[in-house]
């Protein structure tokens, strides 16, 4: 791809850094934004600069925090006697945004990969762990959600925590598995229809 200027090749080739954003697109952005007026650029810069310089991740849970602890850790209407352990961050807004859930979260930063070189210690497990060892008597965690992938290294994490909290006496469970809302069978495969089959449910018709 042949630049105009020298500046605008500099652009392009940082914005297609980003993830899913080939050359093309940001071409389109850096000349989207030299259209814009000044202040526009301005504030974009600074909103960047800043969530890389200032954000912070929550010391208790791990999720991106504008604070040491974070909004939903800080929150007195939150179910403290629940714990529900992600993968990354984008999990944690996923599962707020059902707005069918209050209790706390656990990010992990990841899952136990022995290919990629990922054990247990590359991962905020023991936090999880010393979080239950320290809950009072009042907010004393009862139970751990498990939200982590579908997927082999995610089950190998699931069965690494569900066998280190035997010791700790809490309940474990883990999100349901099944065939999504609007799905048709035909069309679902086959680990996912097993399991669905599996796990199901009693059904009532009153």
């Amino acid at each position: 791809m042949n630049f105009p200027s020298k500046l605008i090749e500099d652009a392009v080739n940082e914005i297609s850094r980003l993830p899913g954003i080939g050359k093309k697109t940001a071409l389109r952005l850096a000349l989207h934004l030299l259209k814009q007026n000044e202040s526009v650029t301005t504030s974009l810069s600074q909103s960047i600069t800043k969530l890389r310089t200032e954000i912070k991740y929550c010391q208790i849970c791990h999720n991106i925090s504008d604070a040491d602890t974070c909004s939903i850790c800080m929150s007195q209407r939150r179910n403290r006697k629940i714990i529900c352990v992600v993968e990354e961050i984008p999990d944690v807004l996923a599962i707020e945004n059902t707005s069918q859930y209050d209790g706390l979260y656990h990010v992990l930063g990841g899952v136990i990969s022995p290919i990629q070189g990922v054990g247990p210690d590359e991962l905020k497990i023991d936090s999880l762990f010393s979080r239950i060892t320290i809950s009072d008597q009042d907010n004393h965690v009862e139970e751990v959600i498990l939200a982590l992938p579908a997927t082999m290294e995610g089950d190998t994490t699931s069965f690494y925590i569900t066998r280190k909290l035997k010791e700790y006496g809490v309940k474990v469970s883990t999100i349901a598995r099944g065939i999504p809302v609007g799905g048709e069978l035909e069309y679902t495969d086959e680990v996912t229809l097993g399991r669905s089959i599996l796990t199901r449910v009693n059904y009532s018709a009153d």
